[in-house]
Formats: C-alpha cells, structure tokens, sequence
C-alpha cells in the first residue's frame, strides 16, 4: 500500500508541474510577431507572484546566483495569456512555448525558460515543488535575469502558474 501511495504521489507531482527551456542563443527569431495585450499582466495575482519571486530570489542567493528582476510587461502579459490558455484546456502544457521565446527573443532576450504548475494554493508549495524536481530547479538556477509571472486562481481555490525566464 506504501508503495502504491508513493507511486500515486509522483505521478501527481509530474502532472502538476512542467518546465521548458531554451539554452540555444543562437537561434535566428523569426519575425513573426506574438501580439499582446499588456493588460494581461495586471490580471496575475502579484501577491503570490511577488512570494514565489522572493523565494526563487533567497535560493539564488542561497547559491551565489543574482537576483531575478521581475517583468510586468511582455513576459507577465505572454505568462498570463499561457495560465488562461491551459485554464481553457484543463491542464498544464508548454503547448507554444517556442511563440512565447520567440516572442520574448524578439525583445532582446537572449535565452528563454518556463516553469508551470497547477494545484497549488500558496506560493511556497509551487516554489518547493519546482525545487525538488531537478528540470525546474535548473530553470530556477538557470542563467537568467527577469521573469515574469501568469498566476491565475482557479474555481477550487488553486491556481495555475505560468514562469517565464529570460536573460536580456
């Protein structure tokens, strides 16, 4: 029965959080543009997105990496638009992440990461759970400068989160 608990507990952790990445600089943007409207950003919950920054922050520091400078613009608005998207869905996806990098590379970014989750209710649940699954722990610790957030309270009184990373 312990077995099959632990099985059930990891299956769930997958399936409540994803990360993506792109560590190529390289590659050539096309020059398709993402239009957006920048509202969007103001729909994240802040409070929690401020938490969840200030955690990933301490860690950082806590590994003598710099601080991640938070985006309320394109990458807040790209996040939000993905954090309704998988709302729509009814599950968490990377479904595309190569619009929101190229996007976001079209801006000056030079490298792009997304980390996203669904079915937590606080800030520090979502940050620990990224922490302890190796793919988001190496975006958290990734070689970034700015982030910006879609967190999105769902019906049940959990959210979905969206994280993009970028260097500029």
């Amino acid at each position: 029965m312990k077995l099959k608990t632990t099985l059930l507990a990891m299956v769930l952790f997958v399936a409540m959080a994803s990360c993506s990445k792109d560590e190529d600089s390289s590659s050539n943007v096309s020059e398709l543009e993402y239009t957006i409207d920048l509202n969007l950003a103001q729909e994240t919950d802040w409070t929690m997105a401020n938490e969840i920054l200030n955690l990933i922050n301490e860690h950082r520091a806590t590994i003598g990496l710099a601080a991640i400078v938070k985006d309320q613009e394109y990458a807040s608005a790209y996040a939000v638009d993905h954090s309704l998207y998988m709302m729509d869905e009814g599950k968490i996806s990377h479904a595309n992440f190569n619009e929101r990098k190229n996007a976001l590379k079209s801006r000056g970014a030079k490298t792009v990461g997304e980390n996203v989750a669904y079915g937590y209710d606080n800030a520090q649940s979502v940050v620990t759970a990224w922490l302890n699954s190796p793919s988001h722990k190496n975006i958290i610790e990734g070689n970034y400068t700015h982030s910006g957030f879609g967190v999105l309270p769902y019906d049940n009184g959990t959210y979905y989160f969206t994280q993009l990373f970028y260097k500029q």
